[in-house]
This record gives structure tokens, sequence and C-alpha cells, in this order.
């Protein structure tokens, strides 16, 4: 399997059958554990359409990790996938986001971390994104995050 079927794959199992504010303080919740076991110095953000409906900044994150939050959620808005795949198609390409994206790099970044909230029957109606590891760190964890969510939905605890 390719790097980009990888994270096509993820995106197809990581569609959720909802998601209201509640759920987004709870994955919210999930991420700041997960950060805070590995003494991850990252922001985190979460949001559905242009609101934001949670923040957090841990130690060691700054507001340099809130500017390139932004830049990647604006690839998750323009293109519908994960910030990672938008970088890797380009890769695949032979080229890279910043040279043939025609993009204002100071406004995006196809740089991990950022993906898309997808819930069944809606199609991508927000997004989440960390900063602050390395990009495929940064993806992975917002993953991790996603699976939880996911498996707290099939053991019913978002009753």
């Amino acid at each position: 399997m390719t790097e980009i079927d990888e994270l096509a794959s993820q995106e197809a199992r990581l569609t959720l059958p909802q998601f209201t504010y509640e759920d987004a303080w709870t994955l919210g919740g999930l991420l700041v554990e997960l950060a805070r076991e590995r003494k991850a110095p990252v922001a985190i953000d979460i949001r559905r359409g242009a609101q934001q409906l949670f923040h957090c900044a841990l130690p060691g994150s700054s507001a340099d990790n809130d500017a390139w939050i932004d830049r990647k959620r604006r690839v998750v808005e323009r293109y519908g996938v994960s910030s990672f795949l938008v970088g890797a198609r380009f890769r695949a390409k032979g080229t890279t986001f910043e040279a043939s994206s025609r993009l204002d790099l100071d406004r995006y970044a196809a740089h991990g971390g950022s993906f898309p909230i997808a819930v069944e029957g809606a199609g991508v109606i927000g997004s989440v994104t960390v900063s602050g590891l390395p990009q495929a760190e940064d993806h992975a964890l917002v993953v991790e995050g996603l699976e939880r969510l996911l498996s707290s939905y099939a053991a019913g605890e978002d009753d």
C-alpha cells in the first residue's frame, strides 16, 4: 500500500457517525491526554465550519504553532482531505506543494497535522489540527485521537 493509499484509507475509516459540540470537547480532551502522556509541546484546534470549538496550547508550544494550525487547516478546508495527504500527492507527482500549488505559502501549508472531520451523510464538516511535532507525528496524534473517539461511539460511550 502506498503512502497515499494509506492516508486515504485512514480518512475513509475515520468518518464519524456524528460530531456534536460535546464530541469536539471529548476529542480535544483525548488529544490533550495523548499529548500530555508524551510530553508533546503541541497546540490543538478543533473546528466545525468557521467556528472554533476547542483550542488548547500545552507547555512548550508557542504562537508559531497557532500560525501553523491556521495554515494547515486552510489546506483541509480547500482540498477536503488531510494536509498530510495533500503534501503526499504533490510529492508523488515529483514536486512539492510549495513549488506547485500556486497558493500563498503564508496562508497554506501542506504539512501533516490537520485532518478533516467527516460525518456519515454530511461529508467534511470541520477539521482537527495539531502542531508542534514533526509533521508525521502531528498527523499520527490526530489519527489516534479520532480512532479513540470512534471507538467510544462503538462502545456506546456517546450516550
